[in-house]
């Protein structure tokens, strides 16, 4: 196990805002697989990609991530 001989930046951080980087982070990525959901649907409805029944459950994903975006803070899930 590694011991820890050098702080990081992040660790000087507060948690709030260590907290409000990784919510704005969590936001980011969600917003990434909604918009890649959306593309591969649309391919695939466009002929691009083989669509085997992948669009419907790519932007049933999508749905998903939107339904639940804000992701609650820790500890008020």
């Amino acid at each position: 196990m590694a011991t820890k001989s050098s702080s990081h930046p992040w660790d000087s951080l507060t948690d709030d805002i260590q907290l409000y980087l990784a919510q704005q982070a969590l936001d980011r990525a969600a917003a990434a697989i909604v918009t890649q959901a959306e593309c591969l649907a649309g391919e695939m409805e466009d002929g691009v990609l083989a669509d085997r029944g992948g669009a419907e459950a790519l932007r049933l994903l999508a749905a998903i991530v939107r339904a639940t975006r804000p992701l609650p803070a820790a500890g008020h899930a």
